[in-house]
């Protein structure tokens, strides 16, 4: 689309995929899209089976997404524009297919367990009569009538000129179904048995991962559920229970006792605490009262709220959090793009490695018979005796059976779903897989101080006044001119003029300087309150108090001269406490072989003494917001790339998107930082121990993962292709390789992480 096209012709869609279980899978899909004109950008989902597609509405619709999709061989089960009626959750769909798995599952295992039963009875006790008839009457039901969609998939993938994993069940059970047929007029060795075998242990393998894969993606499946279902809205003085689709921006909800806030929004009158859990971590609920902002989803406690809607659908603290843990299980891992090239390549090769080996047997199959010879001495299943061209079919076939990439295609999406589900059940956002693989190598952890060490929420603990002034007084005027700043400090010398009950004065012409300082007209007299640079440039002679003031600073606090023009008059040093899983975090850190560096704004002495508490290798102190980054490029060119940033701020969005990984740690109204690679809810400094435990865990997985799938394969495929592989074995050997994979990403959920909590 050419940039100069008015934006207006984009439009968004979502597409729900039951069938995309794999990375394979979306491969094909995302290929056949991309084929499309007018497709701008596309991303793939395999957790929640979801494909969102940017596009031109001037050049495709929705209708041939649709069917760009189904020629790919996967049926699409629901699409629509986005915002039509909110993002689908693709929940129904995805327990619509796995009960669709479920029938053909018993509709194939019926009749195959009745044609194992006769065949049983004609190997070991008598002949039947129209043993083969009832054989293929049976073998229909499986092969025909459940193996239909398998069948119906490959052939559109075929006509599309991709290759998916159908297309090799396909060609396993097909042609031994028609070639069992031939011995209704020619005695031979019925392979009807084969196929009926292939079809249904490839419809419980379906099954069996759709089943596992939803444990996986159970952590959205549970965010889902724990969103309010509808809200009692008071409209023009009556109540009115509407869904919770139908709350607006602005509607004024009424929340009751036990009941959960339906969306995010401003409490307008009442008192009451509310558990926010779900989403900060804290186990203590918070009270709310009126202009006090909620979040939806959390349970009020115990008073009656009425709530102004402020955000609504996706707009809403918890659809973000869906969405970042969907795009985080859905994104790529660098490591996974061996897995792309490898699977990429592999059905086609498969296909060929299976024709050369019928070609072979059927060519020179005499003399591989010593093969078969030495196979059948410790093999049941091989026999020695079964002429070249039937040993170079069975080959064929189970060499495609074998081959099925699935559990290559597992390996990486499986890992990634059940590791950002656990982490976002920790308060762990992973925005991208790439964050994650990325997290295990961090050697640096640069750490923000306030409200990131420190709870953000200092004191005043000292008001020195000059001569010619009293404390009340230095106080009021210094918090004059702070009253118009948002700076922590400033709100600490607010709440100290609340409880003294002191009037503020008027304020003008009002001025901060980054790093520095305010300053501003109160009751016409000019008011300075900063740092020992800030007085400097003002030409503020400090020394009558400079020890006054290093003594507060060597007991960790904060202190800010305060000068009416070009006088000082006072000092007023304010103090932060630490959270109280600081110190047993940078420890667990540092026991990871993680160095931690406090990066900060304050003066050294404050800063050393906070590091010394909490006990920080090193300190970066008095580094104003425009030179964190050059201080992260600095650790970047002395530790190389693998340095993570820590920071709770816009302020220190820059150097979190410098960092290699950037760590954004606060309350849930934080939680769409863009800067962020990481996002910890709730700011618990533990978190940041579990992220690099998980993440380390996570890939781990998934090499344990790419190394059971790739050397199942390599191995199996040969022994398949020179006969020592039964097709029926196969299959089997394929569903369990499958299961395996997904089994192992599976115990992510129970591997122990040192796990800090707060006592409070």
């Amino acid at each position: 689309m050419n940039a100069a096209e008015p934006s207006r012709q984009r439009q968004n869609a979502v597409l729900i995929v039951p069938g995309m279980g794999s990375d394979h899978c979306a491969g094909l899909v995302s290929q056949s899209l991309r084929r499309l004109r007018g497709v701008v950008e596309l991303s793939t989902s395999i957790a929640s089976h979801k494909v969102h597609i940017e596009f031109d509405a001037g050049q495709t619709d929705l209708d041939a997404l649709k069917q760009a999709v189904e020629q790919a061989g996967y049926e699409v089960a629901r699409a629509e524009l986005a915002g039509t009626r909110g993002e689908p959750s693709g929940i129904e769909e995805e327990e619509q297919y796995l009960r669709d798995a479920w029938r053909r599952m018993w509709l194939a295992g019926v009749p195959t367990t009745l044609i194992m039963l006769i065949m049983a009875v004609q190997m070991f006790w008598f002949m039947l009569p129209g043993y083969l008839a009832m054989v293929a009457l049976l073998a229909a039901v499986p092969v025909f009538i459940a193996g239909a969609s398998t069948h119906a998939s490959a052939w559109k993938a075929l006509r599309n000129h991709t290759a998916n994993m159908d297309v090799l069940i396909s060609l396993g059970s097909l042609p031994p179904y028609f070639i069992g047929l031939v011995g209704f007029f020619f005695p031979m060795t019925s392979f009807i048995e084969m196929a009926a075998t292939i079809t249904t242990f490839h419809l419980i393998g379906r099954y069996l991962e759709a089943r596992a894969k939803g444990r996986a993606s159970q952590a959205i499946r549970k965010m889902l559920e724990l969103g309010a279902k509808s809200a009692v809205l008071l409209r023009d003085g009556v109540e009115v229970q509407v869904p919770i689709e139908a709350v607006v921006v602005g509607d004024l909800m009424l929340v009751r006792p036990g009941e959960k806030i339906p969306s995010d929004g401003e409490v307008v009158e009442g008192n009451s605490h509310i558990d926010e859990s779900l989403a900060t971590g804290e186990p203590l609920p918070k009270e709310k009262g009126p202009g006090d902002p909620v979040i939806g989803a959390t349970l009020n406690k115990e008073g009656l709220l009425r709530v102004r809607a402020t955000k609504v659908g996706q707009d809403t603290f918890l659809a973000q959090v869906i969405d970042l843990v969907e795009h985080a299980q859905s994104s790529k891992v660098p490591i996974q793009e061996f897995a792309d090239r490898m699977t990429g390549r592999f059905v086609p090769v498969v296909l060929l490695i299976s024709l050369a080996s019928l070609a072979v047997w059927l060519i020179a199959g005499e003399s591989l018979r010593g093969i078969l010879v030495w196979g059948a001495t410790w093999l049941p299943w091989v026999d020695a005796e079964l002429s070249s061209p039937l040993v170079g079919l069975l080959s064929a076939v189970a060499v495609l059976v074998i081959a099925c990439p699935c559990a290559l295609g597992l390996a990486t999406p499986t890992a990634l779903m059940v590791g950002a589900g656990r982490g976002a059940e920790l308060g762990i956002l992973y925005r991208s897989g790439t964050a994650i693989q990325m997290f295990k190598d961090i050697k640096v952890m640069v750490l923000d101080k306030t409200g990131t060490l420190t709870l953000g929420k200092p004191v005043v603990t000292d008001c020195l006044a000059g001569e010619g002034i009293d404390e009340h007084e230095l106080l009021r005027l210094a918090t004059s001119v702070e009253y118009g700043s948002e700076h922590p400090i400033a709100q600490a010398m607010v709440e100290r003029i609340k409880e003294l009950s002191l009037e503020l004065g008027g304020l003008s012409e009002f001025q901060a300087l980054n790093g520095l300082g305010v300053q501003g007209q109160v009751d016409g007299q000019l008011i300075r309150v900063g740092n020992a640079r800030w007085m400097q440039e003002c030409r503020v002679d400090t020394a009558v108090l400079a020890g006054q003031l290093e003594a507060l600073e060597n007991q960790g606090k904060t202190a800010l001269y305060v000068a009416r023009a070009q006088q000082l008059i006072g000092v007023i040093a304010v103090a932060d406490s630490l959270k109280e899983d600081a110190q047993a975090a940078i420890a667990a850190l540092r026991a990871l072989g993680i160095h931690t560096v406090m990066l900060t704004g304050d003066n050294q002495r404050a800063a050393a003494h906070i590091a010394a508490q909490v006990g920080i290798d090193s300190v970066h102190a008095n580094v104003l917001p425009s030179g964190k980054v050059e201080v992260i490029r600095q650790l970047q060119a002395e530790y190389g790339q693998w340095v993570a940033m820590v920071g709770d701020g816009i302020n220190d969005a820059p150097a979190l998107k410098q960092a290699n990984v950037g760590i954004a740690i606060g309350s849930g109204a934080d939680v769409a930082m863009e800067a962020a690679d990481v996002i910890l809810i709730g700011g618990r400094l533990s978190g940041l121990v579990e992220a690099a435990q998980l993440s380390r865990l996570t890939f781990r997985k998934i090499v344990e993962n790419l190394i059971w799938a790739s050397a199942y394969n390599v191995a199996a495929i040969p022994i398949a292709a020179v006969g020592l592989l039964h097709p029926m074995i196969g299959v089997i050997a394929m569903t369990a390789s499958s299961l395996s994979v997904i089994a192992n990403s599976l115990l992510l959920k129970r591997s122990p992480l040192s796990v800090i909590r707060s006592t409070h």
